[in-house]
């Protein structure tokens, strides 16, 4: 004999079923997007300090004297830099590269320093 109260699954199973699946992909839908906005922060840093770099590099080859100055190498980011002359010592110079930019309405700015 077949007993009907055997087989398959009942409504309150399956809705429970659909209700972890549910809550479990809305988890997982929150940190995806924690993600993705940190991603696109640490790529704006990463670019900034890229930008930096360059700007040294580009003082380093054009054996700069004590100077400073500013651009804006993309619309997002704004660099400025000081050269200063026998810093630390005679013969040397301190170079400082700033690059500025906002991200989630706050001033955010990364700072390299090296000696040339």
């Amino acid at each position: 004999m077949n007993d009907s109260k055997t087989r398959g699954f009942t409504l309150i199973e399956v809705l429970i079923a659909l209700f972890i699946l549910i809550v479990a992909l809305l988890g997982t839908l929150g940190v995806t997007a924690t993600v993705i906005k940190g991603n696109s922060f640490e790529k704006m840093q990463t670019d900034a300090a890229t930008l930096a770099q360059e700007k040294i590099e580009e003082l380093k080859i054009a054996g700069t004297a004590a100077s400073s100055g500013s651009d804006n190498p993309q619309s997002v980011y704004t660099r400025q830099w000081t050269v200063t002359g026998n810093t630390p010592a005679s013969g040397m110079s301190e170079v400082t590269v700033t690059v500025s930019f906002t991200w989630a309405s706050k001033s955010r700015t990364v700072t390299v320093r090296t000696i040339i």
